[in-house]
């Protein structure tokens, strides 16, 4: 996250957000379950790697992570009222799908110079059931240029959450599963980081192959 996104007030609106919305809606709504916190780092560069099944998502993986994430999401959820709010005070940041977006690919490398966690879908884009068929290799490349580790997540429940016909998201139980990390790679080739995409994607859909 560029350094014009990261003042005191945008943080505090942050932190207003997170815990009287996000966190409520998480554990009392859908009653979330949260397993590995402990292996989230406190502090410094981290590249969130993750499953993707709704809209909702990077909000409540954000949350999930107790330290703020910037998150590359498609351009397309910009345009959503209200949830367009939501994802911009999670430090959201617009991605073109189908495309090599250089502008996201430097806004996650000015978030993790700054000691942001940036965080990644995977596969880039939704899929039905939220496991990873066809991971991409973006969140390793970033992972190499800025020397940063990559932590592996699975959503599990979220596919689940759009309702038809409904503005409400419908109140499934979801569960988060974040797993421990993975140093990052010692460089661009892409053999490398290949192998190491294959491994979060393994490491993923394992952590979601264990339910609720």
């Amino acid at each position: 996250m560029s350094k014009s996104r990261e003042p005191v007030e945008s943080l505090i609106l942050y932190h207003l957000f997170k815990w009287s919305v996000v966190s409520p809606m998480l554990h009392v709504y859908f009653r979330g379950r949260i397993y590995g916190a402990e292996n989230v780092p406190a502090s410094g560069p981290l590249v969130v790697v993750s499953n993707h099944a709704s809209d909702f998502d990077p909000p409540i993986l954000s949350n999930c992570m107790r330290r703020p994430v910037a998150f590359m999401a498609k351009e397309e959820l910009f345009k959503v009222p209200i949830l367009k709010q939501a994802i911009a005070l999670y430090g959201a940041y617009p991605v073109k799908r189908e495309s090599a977006d250089r502008s996201a690919i430097r806004s996650a490398l000015n978030s993790l110079e700054n000691g942001w966690a940036t965080g990644v879908f995977l596969q880039g884009t939704r899929t039905p059931d939220g496991r990873i068929t066809d991971p991409k290799l973006g969140a390793a490349l970033i992972a190499a240029k800025a020397k940063a580790p990559l932590l592996p997540v699975s959503l599990w429940g979220t596919h689940a959450i759009a309702n038809k016909g409904s503005v409400l998201p419908k109140p499934v139980p979801l569960t988060v599963r974040i797993g421990k990390l993975i140093e990052a790679p010692v460089s661009s080739d892409r053999a490398e980081l290949e192998a190491l995409t294959q491994r979060c994607a393994a490491e993923i859909n394992a952590m979601h192959d264990l339910g609720r």
